[in-house]
């Protein structure tokens, strides 16, 4: 397939011209196409940057992926978030009794063995359960626990090694340890913590190498006690942002972005069953929560998840920033993509990588998402 007369975005600027591609990308050219092919797309006026990429997500669509009971349920999500501009994700599994994190761990890797229709399924991300009492948010005190190798073992095994990323609390018995243990088989994170600048500073070492959910769920900066934040601002790991405006408001996100660079940060939409639907009373794992002007809550006033989808992402960044499309486009696609260690393959256009992309319009909306070379959303139908 053929797409003519588009503005591709490629090593941060862009070429104007052609891209031609079946599963993978086979070549960029600038200029009209002399290439013939049964199927040419015009994309005059229009953009095609690489598929968006969230490592952080819980649901959306009445769906909560705590409470999953089919394979199918995982694939309409798939199509949700295809709709939305992301071609690749992970589940989010937020801190639950051992039984049901077991449960649904299985439900995640048949899912991904059978494979979705839409976005790709990358695998697991598990939100806890080795995370701080103080700064548990929105998860349920009673499954938090210390770090537990054997634990971790058993779900990294009946994940079929689909568990790819976790978020833990440096300051919780045995973290450390973990994390020179099972660095080399699993993303860590750091988040929901009240760790000191030092803990965190020597978890970075031992080898993690991101933050959850920046300044939400953890200790804030103070001049004399910088903690985990001032470790997550002057280190080179990346950062998670929600880009709502109510997680982070505008003025935070250009200060993190000026601190850690356009190539340290990126847009996850944590978001829960609520994206997608209207205002009303919804669940994040065990919890009730409250959603009113796209804001969601518990009861007693704590953020739990979002509503954010990823499109809406960019679109916040573009505003709250002022900064052009190719700046904020790597926040999306190559940063997840280099934090995962795929993006040999994932996160930008280029010959050989999979063909996972958007074509957006001159206002920045998805018009197609491919996914393989497959159009997996299409706005007009």
């Amino acid at each position: 397939m053929i797409i003519k007369n588009a503005q591709i975005y490629q090593d941060g600027g862009w070429v104007k011209g052609s891209l031609q591609f079946d599963t993978v990308f086979k070549s960029i050219n600038e200029g009209p196409s002399e290439i013939e092919s049964d199927g040419i797309i015009d994309a005059s006026d229009m953009y095609i940057i690489p598929g968006f990429i969230d490592i952080h997500t819980h649901g959306a669509i009445n769906i909560d992926v705590n409470h999953l009971d089919t394979t199918d349920e995982v694939d309409t999500l798939s199509k949700f978030y295809a709709s939305h501009g992301t071609t690749s994700f992970l589940t989010s599994i937020m801190s639950d009794s051992i039984e049901n994190t077991e449960r649904v761990i299985k439900i995640v890797r048949d899912a991904k063995e059978r494979g979705t229709s839409a976005s790709n399924l990358l695998g697991i991300h598990l939100e806890g359960p080795f995370i701080s009492e103080e700064y548990k948010g929105a998860m349920n005190e009673e499954y938090l626990i210390k770090a537990d190798g054997n634990l971790l073992n058993k779900y990294i095994e009946l994940s079929n090694n689909n568990i790819k990323y976790i978020t833990v609390a440096p300051e919780v018995e045995g973290v450390n340890e973990l994390i020179k243990e099972f660095k080399d088989k699993i993303v860590f994170s750091l988040g929901h913590s009240c760790a000191s600048y030092e803990c965190s500073m020597e978890a970075i070492k031992n080898g993690a190498t991101s933050i959850t959910h920046m300044f939400n769920a953890m200790k804030l900066f103070h001049q004399h006690y910088p903690s985990i934040c001032g470790a997550a601002l002057e280190s080179d790991v990346y950062t998670e942002a929600i880009c709502d405006g109510f997680h982070l408001v505008p003025a935070t996100v250009r200060l993190l972005l000026k601190t850690k660079g356009y190539d340290r940060v990126i847009a996850i939409t944590d978001s829960m069953m609520a994206a997608g639907l209207s205002e009303g009373i919804y669940k994040l794992g065990p919890n009730k929560v409250i959603v009113k002007g796209g804001d969601a809550k518990l009861e007693d006033g704590v953020r739990a998840g979002s509503t954010l989808t990823q499109d809406r992402a960019l679109g916040n960044l573009l505003k709250f920033t002022n900064s052009p499309l190719e700046k904020v486009v790597p926040l999306l696609s190559k940063n997840p993509a280099e934090l995962l260690n795929i993006y040999d393959r994932k996160g930008s256009i280029e010959v050989n990588k999979d063909a996972d992309f958007v074509i957006l319009n001159k206002d920045f909306e998805i018009e197609k998402t491919f996914v393989a070379g497959k159009i997996v959303y299409n706005r007009n139908k």
